[in-house]
């Protein structure tokens, strides 16, 4: 059961918790510097907050294509939770003034590949599943 839960939540709620200020200064927290190295080069490379929310969106969009690609009834109910996080992606992108930045845009789009990625995958697992003799 635990495993039909879309891991793309965790980024939804991750930013909703940044944007209401527990997880940083609102939305100016995305901008706050996590981390920064300097490189042989010369250069100094800074990760903001909202770089580490692609970065472990990114992460958790390559274990749910894993996910995507067992077959069984909990598949399907993940593949419908998944559209439903996708459409809260969407909804709250057109609707809510702070989500309006380029950080949700890509976690929206992280969360649109999700979507196509367990829809396609599921696919053609179960293509290789069904065999039809002639």
């Amino acid at each position: 059961m635990l495993a039909a839960i879309p891991l793309m939540i965790v980024p939804l709620i991750a930013y909703n918790l940044v944007m209401v200020g527990l997880l940083g200064s609102g939305i100016a927290g995305l901008g706050s510097t996590i981390t920064s190295l300097s490189m042989m080069s010369g250069a100094t490379w800074t990760m903001s907050l909202g770089d580490l929310l692609i970065v472990v969106a990114l992460g958790l969009l390559f274990i749910e294509v894993l996910k995507a690609t067992r077959t069984g009834r909990w598949s399907v109910i993940d593949h419908m939770l998944s559209m439903f996080v996708f459409v809260a992606f969407l909804v709250e992108f057109l609707l809510v003034r702070e989500a309006a930045t380029q950080v949700f845009f890509i976690l929206m789009v992280i969360a649109l590949i999700d979507v196509i990625a367990g829809f396609s995958v599921s696919i053609r697992a179960a293509g290789r599943d069904v065999s039809i003799g002639l």
